[in-house]
């Protein structure tokens, strides 16, 4: 893969939250929201091709990246809250939410919250669809393990190994770009502020999980759940329980593929979503 473009990062206070993003291309807004201590990089191979007909904006969600990190519960709830803002801040009325991991959670939250800002859905190996999370999450809720966490270049191997099927398939430039957001000083406290509200040892937290499943079946905009077929982090089985209870739900499976369709597979996650935002999908 021939070296892709960095787009330009910009900040916007979110109430008093500085706040980096990415934005291009004009149309109508679509918003990308990565993972749990992830940042704008998840989407490097993704914007570009996007933008070529929608306007399009990454973040680093609160907490994240190199956006601020106050203290917080960084709940769902709290997370939605914030993605509501910045679009308001902003001036984005409505827009198609494209969320990965816990993004995809926060997603789900805020289309329940605030229904009427959300067009449609893109849930990419999204978190609220039962307990079930990998041993790695799992023990980050114990504190003497977190704490003995340091960021340093011997983890990325292994963290690699888990988020992707081929590891080997993602380019060196991504993880190089990214390593730096990684070892940013000061995540450590909105991490465990976020582990320790979302998940414990068993799971994730019924209390996190279970009042997005008891409302699915209200979400009526279009929604594309996009899954990895051999995801490490979210099991495979929480896509069918996407699918088959959000009413206006279209499931599409990477086989061969991780926790990050859109990093192993961007052509072919890009194309996939450009149909699905160009189409009606009327049940």
């Amino acid at each position: 893969m021939n070296q892709t473009q960095v787009p330009v990062d910009r900040y916007v206070k979110v109430d008093s939250i500085n706040t980096r993003y990415w934005m291009m291309g004009s149309g109508n807004p679509v918003i990308l929201l990565h993972g749990g201590q992830g940042s704008v990089e998840f989407w490097l191979y993704n914007i570009g091709t996007l933008a070529k007909s929608h306007c399009v904006y990454a973040l680093d969600m609160v907490g994240s990246g190199r956006s601020d990190k106050p203290q917080a519960s960084y709940s769902l709830t709290y997370q939605a809250q914030f993605i509501k803002d910045f679009m308001d801040t902003l001036g984005i009325e409505s827009a198609t939410l494209i969320g990965n991991s816990m993004g995809g959670g926060a997603a789900l939250q805020l289309a329940l919250l605030f229904p009427q800002r959300v067009n449609k859905l893109v849930l990419v190996d999204s978190m609220g669809f039962g307990k079930e999370i990998a041993l790695g999450i799992r023990l980050t809720t114990l504190p003497l393990l977190i704490r003995l966490l340091r960021p340093s270049r011997r983890l990325l191997a292994p963290m690699l190994k888990n988020n992707f099927f081929n590891p080997q398939s993602i380019p060196s430039e991504w993880v190089e770009l990214r390593y730096p957001i990684f070892a940013l000083p000061g995540r450590k406290p909105a991490l465990m502020a976020m582990v320790k509200t979302n998940f414990h040892l068993l799971g994730v937290r019924s209390q996190v999980f279970r009042p997005i499943l008891s409302q699915l079946a209200t979400i009526t905009v279009p929604t594309l759940v996009i899954w990895g077929k051999q995801d490490r982090i979210i099991p495979v089985a929480h896509a069918h329980i996407a699918a088959k209870t959000i009413p206006n739900a279209h499931l599409h499976i990477f086989d061969r593929c991780g926790h990050h369709p859109h990093l192993e597979y961007p052509e072919k996650f890009n194309n996939l979503v450009l149909e699905f935002l160009a189409s009606e999908y009327k049940n």
